[in-house]
């Protein structure tokens, strides 16, 4: 019964938000006689408003009547500290290192791809699925780790559920890290050879972040005065290389598959190497809370080019006949993740922020409001790559696209808009044009957009590998693998199985062989992050249908998208995937049978195994 009064009351606020924007854009339209045209302008505003209105009041619901957060519990980064890994961490810097770990290129590739079926779906999906999805997992995956010693949701799932379903849980961890490591390195890869302006200022970020890291935590200084000082640096370093690009086949007379050989190379070793291995505090720490103020500024600089520049959204707001699409059901569900849930989150939260979080209350801020900032970004990302774009994009023999026709020309086609390169172009121009429209030089606003783009990558692979290094121990206590537990073995571990992956046919490519799986594997580990959620909220006598909803539809949505895509791997033959995917579905399917067997359990014993964390 509760389960259905909790179902009502989330499809009452869903109705009421969606007739709340309805109305707000009907008058809008109507008032400037412009029914069937958007103003990115109004979108925007009404979605940061929503944002806002739902931390204060759904967040803080969860945070009081669902998980009841102790404000006197002790975390694991007090308990354990050992100033590597558990670090008690003040609230606004970790919001910065776990914000730049969940964002990295999500929530920007995602809607610029989705943009493709229309403006209002993406808006939906990234606006309903931040609030009553993405921040939930969130924010349930860290409240749990917290109460767990710090344990990854993987590893956890041995005391929630059981240990079959955490070797199961475990595996599929480090498969979907395995394919982020290597295809990141490869992704900033091909960032610095088409944009070799952000070259100098995010390599000078690593020493910027040491320089910071060592004055705030070896001298006890206030962090409030050396970020400002560290965020100034590191614009001036972006100024220097708009006007002295590194470009690997100028400079050094290579060839473009040498470059990018080396920027591979480069970025495992000193990029996902050096930064997992170093105590947290030393380089991730700082450098995340200087991305951290690189997107309040470019947030700021986007939503200063919406209000001067006002751009009128050119997309077409609802298109479902794309040439060589797939059905936007289920996969629009997929491609938007990060912008709206992602699992990839999960792994964050109780992975690297559950071992830095000061206090339990500080979760709500970090876990539910991380979220609901990255689906903030995702707005200004579908105001840039839907309107801004509009404001002019050239094409590849010179010629400049102006309003519909810019739009129709990038996104002619699911084939059109395919590769890094489209996706992120459409991006970066679009908000490059917002940017100029206030007099900052379009060289200076690309470079700004570029490193801000490369930044974020950076961040996610030096997390990503840090949290393989969790998932590597843990497996090798669980099997009792003595060589792996160390510290230096489980990250060597971690980088070289991402570099064998990522050259085992010779180009740095061959983990793009993989990468047609991730999306669904990330977004099926959602749902099974919030299934095990809901079993440590049913095993202490909550109400779950706050995150079993969620979890009820995440696993159908994106399970119906593994299944069409393992049909088609058939059809054309690619039995590798075909094969992988099959694997992963299998395990899916067992690890859901094992969690309804103990929900079953749960329900029918009367809920007393409450204690179990």
């Amino acid at each position: 019964m509760k389960c259905v009064k909790s179902s009502r009351f989330l499809l009452l606020i869903s109705r009421k938000i969606v007739t709340f924007c309805y109305i707000w854009i009907y008058e809008y339209n109507k008032a400037s006689k412009r029914d069937a045209i958007m103003n990115s302008l109004v979108l925007t505003a009404l979605m940061m408003i929503g944002y806002l209105v739902a931390y204060h009041t759904y967040g803080k619901f969860l945070a009081r009547r669902i998980f009841k957060l102790n404000p006197r519990a002790v975390c694991p980064s007090t308990a354990l500290q050992d100033n590597h890994d558990f670090v008690p961490t003040k609230k606004h810097i970790l919001f910065g290192h776990h914000f730049t770990s969940i964002a990295g290129l999500g929530p920007i590739v995602g809607p610029a791809i989705a943009i493709i079926w229309g403006w209002v779906p993406a808006v939906i999906w990234v606006f309903i699925g931040s609030i009553f999805f993405g921040a939930v997992h969130d924010f349930g995956a860290l409240v749990v780790s917290l109460r767990a010693s710090g344990r990854s949701i993987g590893d956890l799932a041995a005391d929630i559920v059981n240990k079959r379903v955490r070797t199961l849980f475990l595996l599929i961890i480090f498969f979907e890290l395995w394919i982020v490591i290597a295809v990141f390195a490869l992704v900033i890869a091909i960032l610095f050879t088409m944009y070799p302006v952000a070259v100098i200022p995010v390599w000078s970020e690593l020493v910027i972040a040491f320089f910071l890291g060592q004055w705030i935590y070896k001298k006890g200084r206030n962090i409030f005065w050396p970020s400002v000082i560290a965020v100034i640096i590191m614009y001036i370093t972006v100024v220097i290389g708009a006007y002295f690009p590194v470009d690997f086949k100028v400079l050094f007379n290579m060839s473009a598959k040498s470059a990018l050989i080396t920027w591979i190379i480069t970025v495992l070793v000193l990029s996902a190497w050096l930064a997992s291995s170093l105590p947290v505090q030393t380089l991730l720490q700082p450098r995340d809370f200087i991305n951290s103020h690189q997107l309040i500024i470019a947030m700021a600089l986007l939503t200063l080019g919406i209000i001067v520049a006002r751009p009128t959204i050119v997309a077409p707001a609802a298109n479902f006949a794309v040439k060589g699409a797939p059905p936007v059901l289920p996969f629009i569900f997929v491609v938007i993740a990060c912008g709206a849930i992602s699992g990839f989150h999960s792994l964050v939260s109780s992975g690297t922020s559950s071992k830095q979080c000061d206090a339990e209350q500080s979760s709500l801020f970090i876990g539910y409001g991380g979220m609901l900032m990255e689906g903030a970004l995702s707005a200004l990302v579908i105001a840039a790559v839907s309107a801004g774009i509009g404001l002019g994009l050239t094409g590849k023999g010179g010629e400049v696209f102006i309003g519909i026709a810019a739009f129709n020309h990038h996104y002619a086609s699911w084939g059109s808009a395919a590769g890094l390169g489209s996706k992120l172009g459409a991006f970066i121009q679009g908000s490059a044009n917002m940017i100029q429209s206030y007099g900052i030089p379009v060289k200076i606003a690309l470079a700004v957009m570029a490193v801000f783009i490369v930044s974020f990558a950076s961040t996610t692979i030096d997390t990503a590998t840090r949290i393989q290094r969790y998932v590597v121990v843990e497996l090798a206590n669980a099997w009792n693998l003595k060589p792996l537990i160390k510290r230096q073995a489980g990250t060597l571990f971690a980088v070289i199985t991402a570099f064998i992956l990522a050259f085992y046919d010779g180009s740095g490519k061959g983990a793009l062989k993989l990468w047609p799986l991730f999306g669904s594997v990330n977004q099926l580990l959602a749902g099974l992050a919030l299934l095990v959620t809901t079993i440590y909220l049913a095993r202490r006598k909550v109400n779950i249908a706050y995150t079993g909803i969620p979890m009820v539809f995440m696993i159908i949505m994106t399970g119906w998208a593994m299944v069409l895509n393992i049909q088609k791997f058939y059809g054309i033959s690619n039995w590798l995937l075909f094969f992988i995917g099959l694997a992963v579905f299998v395990l899916e399917i067992w690890m859901i049978i094992e969690s309804a067997v103990v929900l079953k359990k749960v329900y029918s014993s009367g809920g007393n195994q409450g204690d179990i964390l």
